[in-house]
């Protein structure tokens, strides 16, 4: 039972970027623990040398910077547990191993590379290791350690009953110890592997709820028998559901990049806006009680959170639903906040018309990086196939009605001298009436040849008004002479 004050950590590989699930971890990590005014730790652990990539503690920094996720012990930041990068915590782990040693919970191993890897080629042990160290003698273990023979120290694993531990969200997790291997827990490198360092440090600094992914399930036995060898506390252990992505075909599968942008950088250069992504994560895997509403502040959010809500079932991430929910989240912003994040995904911004330009746009997009192909048409007459552009079903247009059509517009236009939205509107609604043409045939055409599209922001007289009289007259007298 724990009678402390809640301590959480996120605690990640720098292997390279931020994955979403990585980042829902984070993200209950610190809502378990500020829901109860608690603490919430980032460690890296970077025991695994070989996949280190450079650069990504600095990105989890900075993730967990932008979204929000402040944390109160960790690197930059200090605390009383530190250091907090595993690497520069050694000794720490070596102390503790050597310790289980003096307990009879682990064993030196001093097997060669060659000698396990001829134990995957012999039937029946299944890739195992097969405890050829566990009961030395002792004064074989000395003298080889005294001649200086490379050692690994490993989980002296009990070879009967059963360990049985619970989880938060899935219940009483039971394994029989006979299926548990004799994991290694200092490799010969002198490093700990995360199977050892990451229940030390979880004890050392206090840690009162683990949270991972459900993938660790079967793993969290032998970190219980970790726990009970030292004689500590086991923390609250939450394993969350899998986060799972749907293919082209329907399928479902573990998420992954075949499904599209699955780290937080890619989905913010592709124009989702960082809380909105939160928001969307925090659903995949929790439920909040009393209430329909799916839109949560990151406050709102820790006020809101309790590990009852977790389900067990896995997630799916739809990318069509996160795209809905950043739509929603664009449509709340003020102007001059859309403007400052529309800004960097414009290649070209006209900003003589920006601020006419963009409330076309906001309502009407669901990623920021739609913005630069909507609006592009402002800056330049974009290329376009006259004879498709103008062909209209709804409107009974063709090109040789839009042909005809074309002079009585900029006649119409042509006597407009106040050229304003209003004005523009009821120049070409006259011209209609008069013409016996129906008023969304004129406004079609009018459209088409000054954007050269056939889908834009905003209307054909709103998208007169910023271009301006000189641009628009001459826009669609190139619509007429490509149509020959």
């Amino acid at each position: 039972m724990i009678n402390r004050n809640v301590v959480t950590r996120f605690a990640p590989s720098p292997t390279g970027y931020m994955h979403i699930g990585n980042l829902r971890t984070a993200l209950y990590s610190y809502l378990i623990a500020k829901h109860s005014d608690g603490t919430f730790i980032l460690r890296i652990e970077d025991t695994d040398r070989e996949r280190l990539v450079e650069g990504a503690t600095d990105v989890i920094i900075d993730t967990l910077k932008v979204t929000g996720l402040r944390y109160d012990e960790g690197p930059g930041v200090g605390g009383a547990n530190g250091p907090y990068i595993q690497s520069e915590r050694k000794e720490i782990y070596l102390r503790y191993a050597k310790e289980l040693v003096e307990r009879g919970a682990a064993y030196y191993c001093f097997c060669s590379k060659e000698r396990l890897e001829s134990l995957h080629e012999e039937d029946g042990v299944g890739g195992g290791y097969d405890r050829h160290c566990r009961d030395l003698p002792k004064e074989e273990v000395e003298a080889n350690l005294k001649a200086g023979i490379p050692y690994v120290i490993r989980q002296k694993i009990p070879l009967e009953g059963t360990t049985t531990y619970e989880d938060a969200v899935f219940g009483t997790i039971s394994t029989e110890n006979k299926e548990l291997q004799d994991q290694i827990l200092m490799k010969a490198d002198g490093y700990p592997t995360y199977n050892f360092c990451h229940v030390v440090d979880d004890h050392l600094m206090g840690v009162t709820h683990v949270v991972r992914g459900s993938e660790y399930l079967t793993s969290t036995p032998k970190y219980a028998l970790l726990y009970d060898a030292f004689g500590w506390q086991r923390p609250v252990f939450v394993h969350l559901p899998l986060l799972m992505g749907r293919g082209e075909d329907g399928t479902v599968s573990k998420l992954s990049k075949r499904h599209g942008a699955v780290s937080f950088a890619d989905l913010c250069a592709d124009g989702y806006m960082p809380e909105a992504i939160v928001n969307y994560i925090a659903l995949l895997g929790w439920c909040p009680k009393n209430t329909e509403n799916e839109f949560f502040t990151l406050d709102e959010l820790t006020k809101a959170f309790s590990l009852d809500g977790i389900n067990k079932s896995p997630s799916v991430f739809d990318y069509e639903k996160l795209l809905w929910f950043n739509g929603e989240y664009i449509r709340k912003l003020t102007p001059e906040e859309f403007k400052e994040r529309a800004l960097p995904f414009i290649s070209n911004p006209p900003m003589d018309k920006l601020d006419r330009i963009l409330p076309l746009v906001q309502p009407r997009i669901g990623k920021l990086s739609e913005i630069d192909g909507k609006i592009a048409f402002f800056s330049a007459l974009p290329d376009y196939d006259a004879a498709e552009l103008f062909q209209n079903k709804k409107n009974k247009v063709t090109p040789d009605v839009a042909r005809d059509m074309l002079s009585g517009i900029v006649s119409a236009l042509s006597g407009v001298f106040e050229w304003n939205n209003d004005a523009l509107y009821a120049a070409l609604t006259a011209y209609a009436e008069q013409s016996g043409i129906k008023s969304g045939a004129v406004l079609f055409v009018a459209r088409a040849a000054v954007s050269g599209l056939s889908v834009t922001p905003g209307g054909a007289t709103e998208i007169m008004e910023i271009l301006g009289k000189d641009e628009t007259l001459a826009r669609l007298q190139i619509a007429a002479e490509r149509l020959g």
